[in-house]
């Protein structure tokens, strides 16, 4: 029945240890209806509907489904009672196909891949889909495995959907593609939470808002009733200014040429085609591009952590005018020479930090050199850690608390912080503010502007096409690990950055 209450949940507490993560939160989820989750990192959105999805139970309080009261011990139990929830990593197996993924786990008696394959092209017709049951997922684009993800919770009879940061490496296109299968799917009755950070698209799709803040339930609102300021002002707690300051520098400076690029994978795939450009001191470089265009083999080309095939990558030093060919040398090479690099990593804890280090230790490997001396001076590290702390406000009992217990906004001001001390010339950014609360993204950019004004040439890949043309001066866009055009971001529109994303021949 739509607008019925499908789950609702009474006084739920969770705790970690000392920390409360929820703390006797209410909440309804109605049938037909999308409901956005929000709150700051750390607030505990994702915790609570862990609960529902039965990977955690509740210390205290109740869960009624359609006015029972249940008890959920397991996402089978999840399941029993109709819920399915989508998360923002996939569980899937890439050398199975769609059909295969679907009805994994499944009895026996039900694992039928004819039958699968004809019932999945029935939901996928009723809601609007778009999959082949036969193709296997490591052809796949991202969006196509997030598709099998749904499907798949909604083969084993989810009515009440969760997903978490459903968006998060969507494009513009694949996002109003799964907005129109939700709202199709919200028309059949379906009760639909989204946990996302993205206010423009949470006033786009959703019919209320349930906000959370600190692990406490502040208040739902109706959506058509509110503004992305009133739901800032609610996660946050006070007033907070929603515009990205973009000054401009005056003397730019180049600071790294890229010249015909080009990379391949391990299987002698292309991965970045000729690809050319120049970052220049004072100014924040964007680019863009749908997922797996490039982003990443060009940052880790720049670095030395990915091998290239033919090209050049030239490092002007603003102190002594020297140029350094930086194609061929490893990353401890490019830093013995004094190249002002830093790098923040699409990979926070692969890449990035060691999770099960603390603050203090993670500076340290900024730092460590090989062949030092085994007596380490933890003074400095310690210093640095304790001023990251307090200036980016990361929440953390301390600086030897491991980084991969804290929420994403606090591993990611961790990882900022401690490049941006390392003063650099050039910063390389990936995603840095993916999957951030509202607050803590304009922290990054700012930092991120700071060191714009500071002469330092910054990169920033990004997929918020707002973003990127209010926080950067030029916009890079990659289509196919080329480079599809080059241009200013106060003089163009999303539309036109889109249109390059998906079409070289027509962006030229």
């Amino acid at each position: 029945m739509q607008n019925s209450s499908a789950i609702e949940l009474k006084g739920i507490t969770k705790r970690f240890g000392k920390v409360v993560a929820n703390d006797s939160i209410n909440l309804e989820i109605k049938r037909g209806e999308i409901l956005s989750l929000l709150g700051e990192n750390g607030s505990g959105k994702t915790t609570l509907m862990n609960m529902l999805s039965g990977i955690y139970q509740p210390d205290e309080g109740e869960i009624f489904s359609d006015g029972r009261k249940i008890s959920i011990t397991s996402p089978k139990d999840a399941f029993s009672y109709g819920i399915g929830m989508i998360h923002q990593h996939y569980h899937l197996v890439d050398v199975f196909t769609a059909a295969q993924n679907i009805i994994l786990g499944l009895s026996e008696e039900k694992m039928d891949i004819k039958n699968t394959n004809d019932k999945v092209k029935e939901i996928c017709s009723k809601y609007g889909f778009d999959i082949n049951p036969a193709m296997k997922v490591y052809d796949m684009s991202v969006s196509q495995k997030q598709t099998v993800e749904i499907v798949k919770v909604l083969y084993r009879g989810a009515d009440i959907l969760i997903l978490d940061e459903p968006t998060a490496v969507l494009t513009p296109q694949e996002t109003e593609k799964l907005f129109a299968v939700l709202r199709n799917m919200k028309a059949d009755g379906k009760a639909i939470v989204i946990i996302t950070h993205k206010l423009a698209e949470v006033m786009a799709i959703s019919d209320k808002v349930a906000v959370l803040r600190k692990g406490k339930y502040i208040g739902t609102v109706r959506t058509s009733e509110t503004s992305p300021q009133k739901l800032t002002d609610m996660m946050v707690g006070h007033s907070v200014t929603l515009n990205i300051d973009r000054p401009k520098y005056d003397n730019l400076q180049k600071r790294l040429v890229i010249n015909g690029l080009t990379c391949l994978d391990q299987e002698g795939l292309t991965k970045l085609n000729n690809v050319s450009f120049t970052a220049y001191g004072g100014e924040i470089l964007g680019v863009a591009g749908i997922a797996g265009s490039g982003q990443k083999e060009l940052l880790e080309c720049l670095t030395g952590l990915y091998p290239v095939k033919s090209g050049s990558v030239k490092y002007l030093d603003p102190r002594t005018g020297k140029e350094e060919e930086l194609v061929g040398l490893t990353p401890k090479k490019i830093k013995s020479l004094g190249v002002g690099m830093a790098f923040v990593p699409e990979d926070r804890l692969g890449m990035g930090l060691a999770g099960s280090m603390g603050m203090t230790n993670n500076m340290m490997l900024r730092s460590w050199k090989n062949g030092s001396s085994p007596f380490v001076n933890r003074k400095s590290p310690e210093a640095l850690a304790q001023r990251i702390w307090k200036d980016l406000e990361v929440v953390t009992p301390s600086t030897s608390f491991p980084v991969r217990r804290m929420s994403g906004g606090n591993i990611q001001k961790v990882l900022v912080g401690r490049e941006i001390a390392a003063e650099p010339n050039v910063l390389l950014t990936a995603y840095a503010v993916r999957g951030l609360d509202i607050n803590t993204s304009y922290t990054i950019y700012n930092l991120l502007t700071e060191q714009k004004m500071k002469g330092v040439a910054v990169v920033y890949i990004g997929e918020e096409l707002d973003v990127l043309l209010e926080l950067c001066d030029r916009i890079l866009v990659l289509c196919g690990g080329q480079v599809s055009g080059i241009v200013d971001a106060r003089d163009t529109t999303k539309e036109e950055i889109g249109l390059m994303m998906t079409s070289i021949k027509e962006a030229n």
